[in-house]
């Protein structure tokens, strides 16, 4: 009887800590960790984290922000990017690269002073911008002449420009010759192989309208895409093709993927960060939808320590509808600008 007895207890506890351990993967732990007052005039767009330094910098209409994320507090600007979308980070030969979108053009700067080193001429309408490994060139998507610029930025100068379908948003490389594509206008992901500087594949992301944010899974060969309808298509990088459609939060701007932990996210203007896991290759779970703040569309992640960062700031309420005004918009609070740390508990 005693026998029994322990064995009914051993197997009961059994099932209790696979029931915990179930119900724990039911959410991601992440929440708002810290908050950092940056303050400053403008509005903002992506946001990218530099591991090697601690910093992150941030497009802010014309300058470029740079917060050490220790401290919290801004170490430095670089102005003269007039409409700056993006940053991208070339730490092996200290120079980082802008976006500036109402410039055609693209800012080289030193990462350690923030000086400007060169200015290099785009397509029009540059946004998005992505610094490929494999080819060691930086990338302008140019979302008002359907093309990306290829930029080396030892020499400071251009070296393909590639024509496009449609209108760019977010690029992602795969570090070994390919550099994935959203196409916001026809809801499209095309494939550019940087040995040939051409587009060799093109596929349609079905159900999706309006895609921005685009994060892969270079082990897996998994693409996560980050649509205004409210939807995330997950596909396979050598096929194309569509193996889940996930729902997320309003106001997608930015996607992330980490590969230690298997979770993609997306982060919603509408004030929530949608945390998606990779349960296996084929198969995709929602976990939640965290509470961040409205308008804290676009964010970096550090893969070290699983931080995320993520921008915003405070508003007024939305005024009353008038005959003159129709569709108020709420304006932001002056001086009013925050990074949101996402930490996991």
């Amino acid at each position: 009887m005693k026998r029994s007895i322990f064995f009914l207890l051993a197997a009961f506890a059994a099932v209790l800590v696979m029931s915990i351990a179930g119900s724990a993967q039911t959410t991601s732990g992440y929440h708002v960790a810290k908050t950092f007052e940056i303050g400053g005039g403008g509005g903002w767009d992506y946001v990218n984290f530099d591991a090697s330094s601690s910093r992150l910098y941030i497009a802010r209409s014309t300058r470029v922000m740079v917060v050490d994320v220790e401290s919290g507090k801004l170490v430095g600007e670089l102005p003269g990017t007039n409409g700056i979308h993006g940053v991208a980070l070339v730490s092996k030969l200290g120079r980082g690269v802008t976006s500036n979108g109402k410039d055609n053009s693209a800012t080289i700067f030193d990462l350690k002073t923030l000086k400007p080193i060169a200015t290099v001429k785009t397509g029009e309408k540059p946004d998005a911008i992505l610094y490929d490994t494999f080819s060691g060139f930086v990338l302008t998507f140019n979302a008002g002449s359907n093309s990306v610029t290829v930029i080396d930025v030892e020499k400071a100068e251009v070296i393909a420009t590639i024509a496009l379908p449609g209108r760019p948003e977010t690029g992602v490389s795969d570090g070994n010759g390919k550099v994935f594509l959203n196409l916001e206008d026809i809801a499209h992901i095309v494939v550019i192989d940087m040995k040939a500087n051409k587009v060799v594949s093109d596929w349609k992301l079905e159900g999706c309208e309006e895609p921005t944010g685009l994060a892969m899974d270079r082990k897996n060969r998994l693409l996560f895409s980050g649509c205004h309808n409210q939807v995330m298509p997950i596909l396979n990088a050598d096929s194309g093709k569509q193996l889940a459609t996930l729902p997320i939060g309003k106001g997608v701007d930015a996607v992330a993927f980490d590969p230690e932990t298997q979770l993609a996210f997306s982060s919603n203007g509408e004030g929530t960060m949608t945390v998606v896991h990779e349960d296996s290759p084929e198969k995709f779970s929602i976990l939640e939808n965290v509470q961040t703040q409205p308008g804290a569309k676009t964010m970096s992640l550090d893969p070290k320590s699983h931080k995320i960062y993520l921008v915003s700031a405070k508003y007024e309420p939305v005024p009353p509808v008038t005959a003159d005004t129709p569709r108020p918009k709420r304006k932001m609070i002056p001086d009013s600008f925050f990074v949101l740390v996402m930490g996991k508990s």
